[in-house]
């Protein structure tokens, strides 16, 4: 194989270094020693269905359209998917130019695009998604009774690590499998569980070392199997405890005015990552809850919301008990939600770490006048600079206008006003909850600086690799296949290869969008905070 890139979801130095003190991945440790290494710095927003495709594509969200885990149209939205990234993936580059590929578990590559070679999507695609050839996921199931998701959502803390390790270890054999059979020229493997375990069990340090210690096995035997010429270990993003606060923006910009609520049918759905599922909601009866939910609705109406209920319980010391037994669209039904089409401004999702306007022309019933945009946003801009915590520290490192951060034919997904937390220390939501700050939902949070190592043919393990961006990766690939890099990229090639000149490669014509119909991939996302 000339090339093999591993992908190592939410992976940095302050959660790589302390592994490899306890000995716990020394696979990885001795690859490390062999590396040139260095951060590697993600893009904004720095999350997994946006970074990943910036990564394999070589170009910023304004380029290939993706900014979060959600694809708007309009106020409707739907979970992101391949089709909503406009622009062309390395492997496909890379078939035309006569070299194949096998490409296991990248997210957001579903449904996949045909191409010389061979693709099992991963993160963001339903269970038992389409491959590229078709019947490859069936093969798979035969061989290894494969999986994309396992049960990790419904386990007990017993089990989730030994099931995201399972996930880990049919990740290595599935690839290996796959590369006996294909003997490809590039060959890219991501695990995810190295992101998710620290979601579900962020302070259970044998379970994390259980987890790890598998994929470092599975990373191992994959570098034997595939002797490359060329290894990239690379992450989207960081990883690291939220040391400050939970920011609502939404419920700062409706004590403002820019915002404006309804009890029910307005914008996103809210407290869905507060809620606990587990066995206790089987036992409530669809009848019963159908009921329960008509009634809170109506409650809602008149004021008596979710949030008011939850501030009482919180009051009383009760909420963490009635949660566990109250099924999630019960608390929903009467949560009050943004009202997007009667709201100057708003956080539709907060993975999208921006504020949008309701712009008249561009939102079904935007309210901001062309003309008044600018000022609206600048306005807005200079109040979202000055907010302050509790503690009167910044709550955003930079407020900017999205163009300043993004360009592209698909700058008008971006939100208008990209918000940056002050160290991603603090933790931006858009649900309603009746108070400007509170303490973060989740405990832990993507940073900027995840890990690069490059190893193999010429690479000097003293080079400096200072300065790597997410979107540098693709070009590299591209010229260590010798190959002229597309004019569109926006990165260059890391100094571990030569660079190569830059050509203009024909445009990205696909204009289809499939929806992601699949339940189960909503429910994950919301479990692991990254819907609300």
């Amino acid at each position: 194989m000339r090339m093999l890139v591993i992908g190592l979801d939410g992976v940095c130095s302050t959660v790589l270094d302390p592994l490899i003190e306890r000995g716990v991945v020394p696979e990885l440790e001795q690859l490390s020693t062999q590396s040139a290494r260095g951060p590697l710095e993600s893009q904004l927003p720095p999350w997994t269905p946006s970074a990943w495709p910036s990564m394999y594509t070589g170009v910023n969200p304004g380029k290939h359209g993706v900014y979060g885990f959600l694809h708007f149209d309009g106020y409707d939205w739907d979970v992101v998917n391949r089709s909503h990234v406009k622009e062309f993936a390395i492997w496909e580059l890379l078939s035309e130019q006569g070299f194949n590929s096998v490409v296991l578990n990248v997210p957001a590559t579903h449904p996949p695009h045909p191409f010389d070679g061979v693709l099992v999507p991963g993160y963001m695609a339903p269970e038992s998604p389409e491959c590229h050839p078709g019947g490859i996921w069936d093969e798979l199931e035969r061989e290894f009774d494969y999986t994309l998701y396992n049960d990790t959502l419904r386990s007990g803390p017993a089990r989730q690590a030994e099931e995201l390790a399972e996930l880990a270890r049919l990740r290595g054999e599935a690839f290996r499998y796959l590369i006996e059979e294909q003997d490809p020229d590039f060959g890219f493997l991501q695990f995810q569980v190295t992101d998710t375990i620290y979601h579900q069990r962020p302070d259970d340090e044998s379970a994390i070392s259980r987890v790890y210690a598998t994929v470092d096995r599975e990373v191992g035997a994959t570098l034997d199997a595939c002797d490359p010429d060329v290894v990239l270990v690379v992450s989207d993003h960081g990883l690291g405890p939220i040391e400050g606060y939970e920011f609502r923006v939404n419920d700062y910009l409706r004590g403002l005015e820019y915002a404006t609520a309804v009890a029910t049918g307005g914008g996103m759905p809210s407290w869905k990552s507060e809620v606990r599922r587990d066995s206790a909601t089987d036992r409530w009866s669809g009848r019963l809850e159908s009921a329960a939910a008509t009634a809170l609705e109506g409650a809602a109406r008149v004021g008596v919301t979710s949030q008011r209920i939850g501030a009482l319980l919180r009051y009383l010391g009760l909420e963490d008990r009635v949660l566990e037994s109250v099924p999630v669209d019960l608390v929903r039904a009467g949560t009050e939600q943004v009202d997007f089409p009667n709201s100057t401004a708003y956080l539709r999702v907060r993975t999208e770490m921006g504020v949008r306007l309701n712009l008249e022309g561009r939102e079904p019933d935007g309210v901001v006048s062309p003309s008044d945009y600018e000022r609206v946003r600048t306005e807005l801009i200079e109040v979202l600079e000055d907010v302050e915590t509790p503690a009167g520290d910044p709550v955003f490192e930079t407020v900017s206008p999205r163009e300043a951060v993004f360009d592209g034919p698909h700058l008008e997904n971006a939100p208008d006003i990209v918000t940056v937390p002050n160290r991603f220390d603090h933790f931006l939501v858009a649900t309603l909850k009746g108070a400007n700050f509170g303490d973060p939902t989740e405990p832990w949070e993507h940073k900027r600086d995840g890990i690069l190592m490059a190893a193999g043919d010429g690479i000097d393990p003293e080079l400096s690799l200072d300065g790597a961006h997410l979107f540098d990766v693709a070009p590299t690939i591209i010229a260590t296949f010798g190959l002229p890099i597309p004019e569109r990229m926006d990165g260059t090639p890391l100094p571990t290869v030569d660079s190569t000149e830059r050509t203009t490669y024909p445009a990205f014509e696909r204009s289809d969008s499939v929806v992601t119909d699949d339940s189960i991939v909503e429910d994950r996302l919301a479990d692991l905070g990254y819907l609300e």
